[in-house]
């Protein structure tokens, strides 16, 4: 699977997130407060905010726009509400992240 550079952990805080752009797509990419990296795309279900601007506690962000509670691991949004945003793979490598990104789930994500 093809994997894509799209920054330095050590550019993105703990508890933080970052708006990447990659071909034309948007993506939020977030590091944990347990360390992990996890990316989705960066745009909540409900009415399009960006998600790497929202707040990030745990494993949740909240969108800014109406506070809406997404899981980054999973992309599950938490009820009451419902939804879902697409995930994506993540790869530390010497200090920097990569995202996956098969042809199946690029198509996808358009």
């Amino acid at each position: 699977m093809p994997r894509y550079w799209i920054g330095n952990a050590e550019d993105i805080p703990r508890c933080g997130a970052r708006s990447v752009f990659l071909n034309g797509r948007q993506f939020a990419v977030f590091h944990l407060s347990d360390g992990s990296f996890h990316a989705i795309e960066n745009r909540c279900p409900h009415k399009g905010g960006p998600l790497s601007e929202g707040i990030v506690s745990g494993k949740y962000v909240f969108c800014p726009l109406h506070d809406w509670k997404i899981d980054v691991t999973d992309g599950r949004v938490q009820a009451p509400d419902r939804g879902c945003v697409r995930t994506y793979d993540v790869e530390i490598e010497g200090g920097k992240i990569y995202i996956l990104l098969d042809e199946a789930n690029w198509t996808e994500a358009g």
